[in-house]
């Protein structure tokens, strides 16, 4: 009998620490879908910006390696992509590109309409896996592109983590008028998922 009472007593003390447990997980109110939606809107910027050193790339390479470029977080911290090319004259070229990131912060962004929340994180990248940036141009110069960024992107600040992209992009490019390309703003969509934890984001955004 007191085997018994023993065992139903532990059954009762684990059935109220499952109860606990969910009622008290997660203390900052956050579920996993909306730590992934955070986590991509501190790399919102840095979107643009990969893209925008991407085709910078493009423009100031002599050889298949293109020059490396470089940029900073609008707080802190840098972006730079390297990589390579197609040569040839032709007016069709595949790109492919790795971005990096060393401490980049674009600074504290609100996570709700109201501004009443705002959180700042800060990533880097692993030398040895960074994010895969894939360019397709076609033709140039006055002609459109396609792509993907799919990597990780590790988070230190108001949340700690990885941050995974997949993302895939398309848009119209022109002449730069220095002879070289350039997007043409308004017309490049960037759709997929961001991924932190067991929580996922869909980005769908217009740049």
């Amino acid at each position: 009998m007191r085997n018994r009472h023993s065992k139903s007593l532990a059954t009762a003390i684990l059935a109220s620490l499952v109860a606990c447990a969910a009622a008290c997980g997660g203390d900052d109110g956050i579920d996993s879908d909306e730590e992934a939606r955070r986590a991509y809107l501190g790399l919102d910027l840095s979107i643009e910006k990969a893209l925008n050193l991407g085709i910078d790339g493009f423009n100031a390479a002599s050889s298949a390696n293109i020059p490396l470029q470089a940029s900073i977080g609008d707080e802190a911290g840098t972006i730079e992509v390297s990589g390579q090319v197609d040569q040839g004259a032709s007016s069709n070229k595949e790109m492919r590109l790795y971005v990096s990131l060393v401490d980049y912060t674009d600074g504290p962004f609100f996570v709700d309409e109201a501004a009443e929340e705002e959180i700042e994180i800060i990533y880097n990248t692993d030398p040895a896996e960074l994010p895969y940036l894939q360019l397709s141009l076609r033709d140039i110069p006055d002609g459109t592109f396609s792509g993907t960024l799919t990597g990780a992107y590790e988070m230190l600040g108001d949340i700690e983590g990885t941050a995974t992209l997949e993302l895939s992009m398309s848009g119209d490019i022109e002449e730069s008028g220095a002879g070289g390309i350039q997007r043409v703003v308004g017309t490049t969509q960037v759709t997929g998922v961001a991924r932190s934890g067991d929580g996922t984001y869909e980005v769908n955004i217009i740049l």
